[in-house]
């Protein structure tokens, strides 16, 4: 997931209450109508309870940013 990943993913999930599990989160991210790779980020999530947003942040696999293979590429 990439920083702006990690911000989608803070709107998505604005006003859950915590814990919740992966299936609550998903479905609460659908009804906000967040965008198709937040969605996909939180499918992507290991199933089980989470504690807090952060908890779910770094569960959400990461994925480099930009062309650099393996870094980030910011301009």
């Amino acid at each position: 997931m990439t920083k702006r990943d990690e911000m989608r993913v803070d709107k998505a999930l604005q006003g859950l209450e915590f814990p919740v599990d992966r299936e609550r989160m998903v479905d609460f991210a659908t009804d906000r109508e967040a965008d198709a790779e937040t969605l996909a980020a939180l499918r992507s999530l290991p199933a089980g309870q989470y504690a807090n947003k952060d908890q779910v942040l770094d569960a959400v696999p990461q994925q480099p940013e930009g062309d650099a293979p393996g870094g980030t590429a910011r301009g």
